[in-house]
């Protein structure tokens, strides 16, 4: 069928020439799309990126659906230590869910479960006492797996939930999966394999997702109250909140090194900025809050809130045929609170023009700034004038097929 359009626009073109309407069909043709090349942007806000850590594995997200703002060190699945317990809490809730200010369900202690608190308190691990008989609410045992990081309640939780630990670890893995987490693995409730391992890109968008969760912050919030205080639970999550860090967890173990899952506050003017990570296999406290403390420094420095480009910054230039130029500039957007560390990806797409008066629309740029992406419009910076009859008469090869095409192509 192209072949044919192809054959037929020719037969058309050599009709017009042989009847002598060469002059109408240069002067009447539609005129040819001016061609774009897109220019490099380096103009960027003053920022600073991320700071993270050498050591271990580390990254930042913004959410639990968008790509790590940053990350570093080690990229592989590492151990993860009690963040397993973090899993834990998000697929028993999404099977028992329960609102904000609520106790939940019941969860009773059986003989087993008391076995599980000698045997775990006997091999030295972090237990919460419990008695066979007791009552535990869905809340209290929260506040003993998170805030206590309770290995015997994250194995009890789990086991009420889907009946035994092995059947919560099958669910587990179907929740990961569902979530896009397919560096991260779990084969118990508690983090204390070496074989519960994830990416700190993973971890990041985990600790977005505990966040979302309408629970897991009061949980983190709220003072520990009823039988969880009765039996010691004590919050060991809380870190750097004198500089709007959220711990989500904290814990250690020999294979995992020191592990930190977190959410962290910039204030920006009159908004908030908030972004999640985790440092895992940090060598020691003090690294660890060092690098912390260096995280929170670049984000109060590198945090803006501003259009993404600035208002009439170049991004391509325009070339028509008959030699006119003209510059596509970023229109107006909407500000935007975004971490600033580098000059952002630009990509300018165009549906084509050959005519254009200064401030038309021509073009769409797609900003990527770090986990970000705007899509602003392309004005023409100047006026863009049709040819004068000279050039048209000139250019048979470019005008008379699109006239045929016109009249004949549909």
């Amino acid at each position: 069928m192209r072949v044919l359009r192809a054959f037929g626009i020719a037969i058309g073109a050599l009709v017009i020439l042989a009847v002598g309407l060469y002059g109408p069909a240069t002067l009447l043709a539609p005129l040819p799309n001016a061609t774009m090349a897109e220019r490099d942007v380096t103009e960027s806000t003053d920022g600073t990126p991320p700071a993270l850590p050498d050591a271990g594995a580390s990254a930042i997200a913004e959410s639990a659906e968008g790509p790590v703002i940053a990350r570093a060190g080690e990229s592989e699945p590492v151990p993860m230590a009690g963040i397993a317990k973090v899993v834990t809490a998000l697929v028993v809730l999404d099977a028992h869910p329960m609102s904000a200010d609520e106790e939940g369900e019941t969860v009773p202690i059986t003989s087993r479960d008391f076995l599980r608190y000698n045997d775990y308190r006997d091999a030295g691990a972090r237990v919460v006492t419990v008695y066979t008989d007791d009552t535990w609410s869905q809340r209290a045992m929260l506040q003993a797996v998170l805030l206590g990081s309770s290995n015997n309640h994250a194995d009890t939780l789990a086991a009420w939930a889907f009946g035994s630990v092995d059947a919560y670890v099958n669910e587990a893995a179907k929740w990961l999966a569902q979530h896009e987490l397919t560096d991260t693995t779990v084969v118990d409730a508690t983090g204390l394999s070496p074989d519960d391992v994830s990416t700190a890109s993973d971890l990041s968008r985990l600790a977005a997702l505990a966040m979302a969760n309408p629970v897991i912050p009061t949980v983190l919030e709220q003072d520990v109250s009823g039988i969880a205080e009765v039996r010691g639970v004590e919050n060991t999550t809380s870190y750097m909140a004198e500089r709007n860090v959220t711990g989500i967890s904290r814990s250690f173990t020999t294979q995992a090194g020191i592990c930190l899952l977190f959410a962290a506050t910039v204030p920006v003017d009159d908004t908030t900025y908030t972004f999640y990570g985790a440092m895992v296999r940090m060598p020691d406290w003090d690294s660890l809050d060092a690098s912390m403390s260096a995280l929170m420094d670049s984000a109060e420095k590198g945090v803006h809130t501003g259009p993404v480009l600035p208002e009439g910054t170049p991004v391509a230039t325009f070339t028509t045929p008959w030699g006119a130029t003209a510059d596509g500039v970023i229109g107006s957007s909407a500000a935007v609170t975004r971490w600033v560390g580098a000059s952002p990806v630009v990509h300018v797409t165009t549906n084509g023009f050959a005519l254009a008066t200064e401030g038309d629309i021509v073009a769409t740029a797609s900003v990527s700034e770090g986990a970000s992406t705007s899509d602003i419009p392309v004005k023409i910076d100047k006026t863009v004038h049709a040819p004068d009859v000279l050039w048209r008469l000139s250019h048979p090869i470019e005008l008379i097929p699109a006239f045929v095409d016109q009249i004949f192509g549909g």
